[in-house]
């Protein structure tokens, strides 16, 4: 009689028996290690996740961000800080060569984000893009979802580089990247360039709608159901990868931004990435959340129903004409998110600031 396989844990055990992978939303080095251990297959770095990174690790890297400041003597702190999160990135790209090269392109990839603040500038994405492409072979550069960003998508696809959609909340902007996507692909084949070793992704930060639908329950005083609003990501995510299958677009959708245990476990058999932070991936391997494929188990219609007849942001979301290219960069989540990432952007220039520039007034 054949033994049971034994898992380490939920995580590794929907790695291995599905077609849903594991990306680790840090590239914090032991982070990464013991999301690898329980199967992830990926990493993101962006200004957020350093500064954390250097918060909780300072130590390990204060002598290298010395040495850059002697390297550059001439940079400001903004360009040091973003040396940083190249390196940090590179780091962790590293560790998931082996990855890479095993999946031959697909997984084994270090997400690293453009700076958020050029979210208006097309050019101004696609020169940071190519320039973080070349840092590595195994990086996927993140574009935010915005009326520049469309573009940037398809050029920098034609380019040669996995892209990943970041800022990204609803249905009609994972349409419109994958169409652009398509674009850049189609472009390439007709000039007989290798596609065969890319690896697109569109997220969608499912946990940052229920967010916002949040805030406008409260603020405009809607009342349903609290435990609704948890659904509201899962069933544009749903939509969304069922859309992607009929039409056969060749990019994956990643869930992001992980507020409950549905942003994990309702995607459980699809072909799409599931990124949680270390610290959920824990809380989901400690948990009895069984691993068995939802990914085609519809939401409740009553909950949509209701979602969509009391918010007109979840219509905008779940509805493929609910939102145009133009109306990207005025939707709710995205101002807040990139409101956020700017500000992370900030914070991290003052953490380098205060290495570059000591505080006379405080206590060495």
């Amino acid at each position: 009689m054949a033994m049971a396989q034994s898992y380490k844990s939920p995580l590794h055990q929907m790695t291995q028996t599905t077609p849903t992978c594991l990306w680790n939303d840090s590239a914090s080095i032991s982070e990464l290690e013991y999301s690898i251990s329980h199967g992830a297959v990926g990493a993101t770095c962006n200004p957020v996740i350093v500064v954390g990174v250097l918060q909780k690790e300072l130590a390990a890297w204060k002598d290298r961000i010395h040495e850059l400041i002697r390297e550059m003597p001439e940079a400001t702190e903004d360009q040091i800080a973003w040396r940083v999160v190249e390196e940090i990135s590179i780091k962790g790209a590293k560790l998931l060569e082996p990855i890479f090269e095993a999946h031959q392109g697909k997984n084994g990839r270090l997400s690293i984000q453009t700076d958020p603040r050029l979210y208006r500038s097309t050019q101004g994405i696609l020169d940071q893009v190519m320039h973080f492409h070349s840092l590595a072979p195994n990086m996927i550069v993140k574009i935010p979802v915005t009326r520049a960003g469309i573009p940037a998508f398809e050029e920098a696809t034609y380019r040669g580089v996995s892209v990943n959609a970041t800022v990204s909340f609803t249905l009609p902007q994972a349409v419109a990247v994958a169409e652009a996507v398509e674009r850049g692909l189609k472009r390439r084949e007709a000039e007989g360039k290798d596609i065969s070793h890319m690896g697109p992704v569109c997220t969608l930060m499912v946990g940052r709608l229920d967010d916002w639908l949040k805030v406008q329950a409260e603020r405009d005083v809607i009342t349903l159901d609290p435990g609704y609003l948890e659904w509201a990501g899962v069933a544009v995510f749903k939509k969304t990868y069922a859309l992607f299958r009929e039409r056969g677009y060749r990019l994956r959708l990643l869930s992001a931004a992980f507020r409950n245990h549905m942003h994990w476990s309702e995607f459980i058999g699809g072909d799409v990435v599931i990124s949680p932070p270390c610290s959920w991936q824990k809380r989901y391997n400690a948990s009895d959340v069984a691993v068995v494929n939802r990914i085609d188990t519809p939401v409740d219609d009553r909950i949509v129903a209701e979602l969509y007849r009391k918010f007109a942001d979840f219509r905008r979301a779940y509805d493929q004409d609910g939102l145009t290219v133009d109306e990207f960069d005025s939707y709710p989540c995205t101002v807040r998110t990139l409101r956020q990432f700017s500000a992370a952007v900030a914070d991290l220039c003052a953490m380098i600031r205060d290495i570059m520039l000591p505080n006379p007034d405080k206590k060495a």
